[in-house]
């Protein structure tokens, strides 16, 4: 009997290919032999992930990808979850992994049931999840009835799963094997454990461990780790708050909303938002009052929140009888035809060079000299700069707040003094995880949040947001995060 093949549109090697009706995507690329940096991980299938085990029915455009792309990076780190998840349910009877947020390039887990980690049980942890890769065992897929899924992690004890299925009701839930440990992800999972073979675990203060994943730029290279105190710190508070709320997962969130308490919990958010600001408000009239410290800058990442953090503060600070004074770097771009070029040479919005620091500084001294200053305004549509005739002044009650992505940079505002300055770093550092073992990237919220700006505010429609997003990435790990511990305080 003649086999039927079906045609594929491979995007690595434009070319196209007959493969066997039913050929898993793995033995596709053994097959043809794709060309990626490193052994493929996951594919795109008509433009969405799908792990290496989705078998082809039907013509389809395919695009192998490995460690190296974003959603191949994101691939081994849930197949990596899954594997330290069956080491810790080995190890330690009753007990679960949580994984609860990034730093420092890696992620920061705990162990539920355990409330302390000694490192001769991160050791343990190690040897285990090696012994697991090691193995290559398989992670099968399997996908029950709704009600199916739910007795099994009913019985498992998994009820921040349980909460998330009675919570958005689907007629299927997917479901992941490693031996017998039951997983439970969002997104494509590698064919097997041996995909993740470099990795390292090390103690994270008493109560937890630090995981450390491959650079993606060099998948050979494990991240190195900085100590990141004051971020911790925020993320330590962060987490306590949405337990003593109720709200550690999206099951939980989504289980209050459905009972009518989502205006209640949006209230206390705001006042929690507030209280914080407003300590910062008291801090910075100490450092105005103590010191002379009248240049307040903001910093954070795109999307963050600078602004808007800028505008609250500016309120707090009139509250204790001091004159706020705003002011963007954003209308300080050079004109776009002056805007210097990345590597691929696109525009490089990110770069320290697209700031004229000449007419900033000039203006950030004539403003320090009590002189009247027009402050130009960047338009975002023409690309250049307008002039309006809006002057700001300074006098003794005036504090001059100053946001933008380089604000924390000393060679911005090397001309005053470090003691005449505060320094905030401000982000949107945390999110709801799925659940225990699935949480949602800070980042991904960023970019949520810059589509919906730039559409609506600096003419970029989705696509071009999307397209930009990989270099904006790259500007932050430059130009950002290296000054980020040097804040005197952060602000989530």
């Amino acid at each position: 009997m003649k086999q039927e093949n079906v045609k594929i549109h491979c995007v690595n090697d434009a070319a196209e290919h007959n493969v066997p009706l039913g050929m898993s995507l793995l033995e596709m690329a053994e097959m043809i032999r794709p060309a990626t940096a490193r052994r493929p991980i996951a594919a795109y299938v008509d433009n969405q992930v799908q792990a290496l085990t989705y078998r082809i029915y039907k013509p389809h455009q395919v695009e192998f990808i490995d460690i190296t792309h974003f959603e191949g990076s994101r691939v081994y780190q849930r197949t990596l979850f899954m594997v330290l998840h069956k080491a810790v349910e080995d190890l330690f009877e009753g007990c679960r992994l949580s994984v609860k947020h990034s730093v420092s390039k890696g992620f920061y887990c705990e162990i539920i049931g355990r409330k302390d980690i000694f490192p001769a049980d991160v050791i343990a942890i190690k040897r285990r999840a090696d012994e697991i890769v090691a193995a290559d065992m398989p992670i099968i897929k399997e996908r029950l009835l709704r009600p199916e899924a739910e007795a099994l992690f009913s019985e498992l004890g998994y009820d921040d799963k349980l909460g998330l299925m009675q919570t958005r009701p689907r007629l299927y839930e997917t479901v992941y094997h490693l031996d017998n440990t039951v997983g439970y992800f969002y997104g494509a999972m590698a064919p097997s454990t041996g995909y993740v073979e470099l990795f390292d675990i090390r103690p994270y203060y008493a109560t937890g461990l630090y995981v450390a994943v491959p650079r993606r730029t060099n998948p050979d290279e494990l991240e190195s780790m900085v100590r990141q105190e004051k971020m911790f710190d925020v993320f330590s508070e962060y987490s306590d708050w949405v337990d003593i709320m109720g709200v550690p997962n999206v099951g939980s969130l989504n289980g209050r909303i459905l009972r009518g308490e989502l205006g209640e919990l949006i209230k206390i958010g705001e006042a929690f938002h507030e209280k914080n600001m407003a300590h910062i408000a008291d801090m910075i009239a100490d450092a105005h009052n103590r010191r002379g410290a009248k240049l307040v800058l903001i910093a954070g990442p795109s999307s963050s929140g600078k602004t808007t953090s800028s505008k609250r503060l500016g309120i707090q600070l009139r509250v204790l009888g001091l004159k706020p004074v705003l002011l963007s770097l954003d209308d300080y771009f050079v004109d776009r035809d002056k805007t210097p070029l990345d590597e691929n040479g696109e525009y490089d919005f990110e770069a320290f060079d697209a700031i004229d620091r000449q007419t900033f500084n000039d203006h950030l001294e004539r403003l320090y000299a009590g002189e009247s200053v027009d402050i130009p305004r960047y338009d975002f549509i023409t690309g250049k700069r307008q002039w309006y005739s809006e002057p700001l002044r300074l006098d003794e009650r005036s504090v001059l707040i100053i946001e933008g992505i380089h604000a924390l940079n000393p060679e911005l505002t090397s001309r005053i003094a470090d003691d005449k300055k505060f320094k905030i770093y401000a982000s949107a550092f945390t999110s709801v995880a799925m659940d225990n073992l699935s949480r949602i990237p800070t980042t991904d919220t960023r970019l949520i949040r810059r589509i919906v700006r730039d559409c609506y505010t600096r003419g970029a429609d989705a696509v071009n947001t999307l397209r930009r997003w990989q270099s904006v990435r790259r500007g932050e790990e430059r130009y950002i995060f290296p000054y980020q511990e040097h804040a005197d305080v952060m602000f989530n």
